[in-house]
Formats: structure tokens, C-alpha cells, sequence
């Protein structure tokens, strides 16, 4: 007897290590707050271009403006490296389009990053490997994963795999699927530890960062996988943000049935696309079709969101209390 209950006690831990590595939390980094329990930083997205298509005029600004607000990091909403994301961890492209063009001081800061559709079209496993963080220490790009930041936990979000029509490559595109598996269970183990992160959070502000749009009204307009599968979630736990890029735009829609606010920042370099849809399940509070990037201020009581073009000038402020909801 003493045998079988070994044997039964043996296949008991293969089982539950097997459903801790199945169903792990997503990996936090802390990142402290200001002294004054603040947070400042800037969003920017679908930027690498070697300097191209404004991004280098694009840093500069982003530069005077981390300088003005003492950011404390900068977020990347995806599709870094462009066309086809990098080569492997020794492509020159990736000193070219982000070492040698984010050099202002105030950009001396962690940048937190995601994979969009482009940078899975070259080697995407080398965008999260070790090597790029020593080659630049601020690097920090993983599929999905949580920053705490006291006053806000932001959940950073690997879209791509969402989006079906990826896999069916329609353009004739190749994508680095490597890490994924089998993508019903890559994308429910997402979902999973979403909800259970959500859930646990006490942050005073909830921030999801991903690189496809949920609502939009630029080029691609609306994710219908994410509309899906990610909205409900956003919604159940009272998420305040979610951020993305993937529309070479910069805009702010507000959500219909709840508080939450869609905030795209995809306009790092290449932009102008002149298109517009004209449908939309949210209230457009703010669409601008050119270069730019967004910055976000925090603090207890109150979010400040803006909107800046490639010269620096705002284009839209926003502002948000946890009690009272304003825009200005």
C-alpha cells in the first residue's frame, strides 16, 4: 500500500507543478513613486525608424517635455522596430532607432515595453532577451507582465497573439511565433492571470497597456478580439486605462457603459495615414492623425492626460478625479 500511495503522492506534485507553471502569475518589476507619492510618464508608440518620418524631432520633444514633468519612465505601446521588428540581438537597428535617437537626459529613464504586430514579424525573442537590457540598461520588454508603481499597477498586455487573421498570414507576412504554443492556450493563460491580477490590485490607479487598439476610429479601428475577450475584464475590475498603439494616431475615446478611457498613442514616427472610421462603440473625445506622443501625471485624487505633435504643442488635455470626472 505504501507503494501505490507513493506512486499516488508522485503524480499529485507533477500535477499541481504542472498547473503552478500553467497557470503563474504574470512577473511584477517595482518601480517607486516620487517622494510625494506622484507619478509621471510618457507614452509612445510605433516609433523605430532610425530617426525617420519625424521620430528624431518626436525625441526631442519627448525629451523637453520628460525634462519639465520629471518623468519617472517612459512606456512603449509596441511595433518598435520597423518594418519587420529586429534580426536577433545584435541587429544594429535597435541602437539606431532607440539608443541614438532617446538620448535627452530625461529620457534616461526605464522604459517598459510590449511587442506589436511588426516587431513579431522579425525575431521577437530577441526584443526579450537579456542581452538588449546590458547593451541599454533602461530595455525592458517582455510578452506580458505588471509594474507596480504604488500609486498605479500597470498590466502590460501581448495582443498580437489575439488577432486571427495573424495566423493566417492574409499579406503573406511571417511571424516569430516561438513562446506562444498553442495560441487558445497562450491567449486563456493571459486571461487568466488578468483577472487574477486585477483582481488582487488595491493600486489607486489601474492602467492596461497593449499594442492593438480595443476602440478606435484610425486605420484599423476596432480589435474585435480584444472587444471581446478583454473589454469584460477591463470592465469587471474597474480598470481607469487602457493604452495602445497600433493606429499611427493619437486619441482619446471614452467608453459609453463605464469609466474607462481609451487612450492611443501609436504616432512615433510614421503617420498621416488620412483615413478615418466612421463607426465607433465609444464617445471620441479626441483624434489627431500625425506625429506625437502622450504623457500621463498621477496622483492620489487626480490623472492629468495629454496629447503633444511633433513640435511639442499640446493638443488635448484631460483631466480626471477618482471623485469627480472633468475634461478641460
Amino acid at each position: 500500500m505504501a507503494g501505490i500511495h507513493d506512486k499516488f503522492l508522485s503524480l499529485w506534485l507533477v500535477l499541481t507543478s504542472s498547473l503552478v507553471a500553467t497557470y503563474a502569475e504574470l512577473q511584477t518589476f517595482e518601480h517607486s513613486a516620487k517622494n510625494d507619492g506622484s507619478l509621471s510618464f510618457l507614452v509612445l508608440g510605433d516609433w523605430g525608424r532610425r530617426g525617420a518620418y519625424n521620430q528624431s524631432e518626436v525625441a526631442v520633444q519627448m525629451g523637453k517635455v520628460g525634462e519639465k514633468l520629471d518623468i519617472d519612465f517612459v512606456i512603449s505601446t509596441g511595433d518598435n522596430f520597423y518594418d519587420s521588428g529586429l534580426t536577433g540581438e545584435h541587429d544594429k537597428a535597435f541602437a539606431e532607432s532607440f539608443t541614438n535617437i532617446y538620448t535627452a537626459e530625461s529620457l534616461q529613464k526605464q522604459w517598459y515595453s510590449v511587442l506589436g504586430n511588426h516587431d513579431y514579424r522579425g525575431n521577437a525573442e530577441a526584443q526579450l532577451s537579456k542581452h538588449l537590457r546590458k547593451v541599454d540598461s533602461r530595455w525592458l520588454c517582455l510578452r506580458s507582465f505588471i509594474v507596480n508603481a504604488e500609486l498605479a499597477e500597470i498590466f502590460f498586455v501581448d495582443t498580437t497573439p489575439f488577432v486571427q487573421s495573424y495566423f493566417t498570414n492574409p499579406e503573406g507576412q511571417n511571424y516569430d511565433w516561438r513562446g506562444i504554443g498553442s495560441p487558445r492556450a497562450y491567449i486563456a493563460k493571459i486571461i487568466k492571470d488578468l483577472k487574477l491580477a486585477l483582481r488582487e490590485s488595491n493600486a489607486k490607479w489601474k492602467i492596461v497597456v497593449g499594442h492593438h487598439a480595443i476602440r478606435s476610429v484610425g486605420h484599423h479601428g476596432d480589435t474585435q478580439e480584444l472587444v471581446e475577450k478583454i473589454l469584460p475584464i477591463l470592465k469587471e475590475y474597474n480598470v481607469d486605462f487602457y493604452m495602445n498603439g497600433h493606429d499611427h494616431c493619437l486619441e482619446h475615446i471614452d467608453d459609453t457603459e463605464s469609466e474607462l478611457q481609451f487612450l492611443t498613442s501609436g504616432a512615433g514616427s510614421k503617420a498621416w495615414r488620412g483615413d478615418v472610421q466612421e463607426t465607433n462603440s465609444g464617445h471620441v473625445k479626441f483624434f489627431y492623425d500625425g506625429q506625437g506622443f502622450m504623457s500621463v501625471q498621477l496622483t492620489q485624487n487626480e490623472a492629468d492626460i495629454a496629447f503633444y505633435d511633433v513640435s511639442g504643442s499640446v493638443l488635448h488635455r484631460w483631466t480626471t478625479s477618482k471623485l469627480l470626472h472633468s475634461s478641460a
